[in-house]
């Protein structure tokens, strides 16, 4: 469904369409001795890392960090990539993926969160094989827009089809997944995501429904129904999904906070940042998770 947010930002094509996998060995995920010890040094390359101070600067951060502003027509749509930020997040890649062991990575979030293109910057960097659940299924279906078959067959056929695509990239490693808004609600789905790791993308409900309003509720069939102002169908309607389902994005194994980036990049507004800067903090996130996860299966006389 984000297939058309993705078209308006100038990024390069990233879907990597290598065909050959790669399946490293099964087996602990604990990491050597050596490894231990590069992480312990990974704060003193993080210090190198911090972006300076850009003369551009978009604005200075206000106590509160807002959402959306009347100039802001699309979160994401910034357009803006700064090499200094390319550079750290090819270096994040280069940092993440010896921990990774192969797994694969699924990315959860509501519907216009940027799952698409930030999937897409995270696979091209690590090297991965990059997939959207939404184009598999309607690929599936002879090129039957997501949109259609909910029309034609309801959305419990979609769910149905939703889950037998994680099922199928569950068995595969090295890809990133694009995930659809509602792949949470299905317990059997976190099963196959949960094979690898999952990384939610947290996103205001005020700029998801700013950057929907803007683009249209066409291919968003939970949206397409309603009529009115665009902004307040879109916030509404958001609003009701995310009580149904905000409570289910907390099993992802990382949260990627968009206000949390605003406020330690210096922006007042989420719309500011670029797909670069949130791969970098999802890589960060990551980490930190395989930190814990380290510490939690290698007993403490180990160390």
């Amino acid at each position: 469904m984000e297939a058309a947010i993705t078209q308006r930002i100038q990024y390069p094509s990233w879907v990597d369409c290598r065909k050959v996998e790669c399946k490293p060995q099964r087996g602990s995920l604990r990491y050597s001795q050596q490894v231990k010890v590069d992480r312990r040094f990974r704060g003193l390359s993080l210090a190198r890392l911090q972006p300076e101070r850009r003369n551009d600067q978009r604005r200075a951060v206000s106590p509160a960090v807002s959402c959306s502003d009347n100039n802001s027509s699309a979160l994401l749509e910034t357009g803006s990539v700064y090499p200094f930020d390319e550079d750290i997040l090819k270096r994040k890649a280069e940092e993440v993926k010896p921990y990774l062991n192969g797994r694969s990575m699924y990315l959860v979030g509501m519907m216009g969160s940027g799952k698409t293109t930030v999937g897409k910057l995270m696979s091209k960097v690590l090297g991965y094989t990059f997939f959207d659940c939404d184009t598999l299924i309607e690929q599936a279906m002879n090129g039957t827009s997501v949109a259609e078959i909910f029309v034609h067959h309801g959305e419990n056929f979609f769910r149905g089809k939703e889950t037998d695509a994680l099922k199928k990239l569950s068995s595969r490693y090295q890809v990133v997944v694009s995930t659809g808004g509602g792949a949470v609600i299905r317990p059997i789905n976190w099963k196959y995501m949960h094979k690898g790791i999952s990384i939610w993308l947290d996103v205001p409900l005020e700029a998801l429904a700013h950057r929907i309003a803007a683009v249209g509720t066409d291919s968003r069939p939970l949206l397409h129904d309603e009529s009115g102002d665009a902004y307040s169908v879109a916030f509404k309607r958001l609003t009701a999904i995310w009580d149904e389902r905000g409570e289910a994005y907390t099993n992802a194994n990382a949260r990627v906070s968009l206000e949390n980036i605003a406020a330690k990049r210096g922006y007042k507004n989420v719309s500011d940042l670029t797909p670069t800067e949130i791969a970098i903090e999802a890589f960060e996130q990551v980490l930190s998770f395989l930190e814990k996860e380290e510490t939690m299966e290698i007993p403490d006389g180990d160390l």
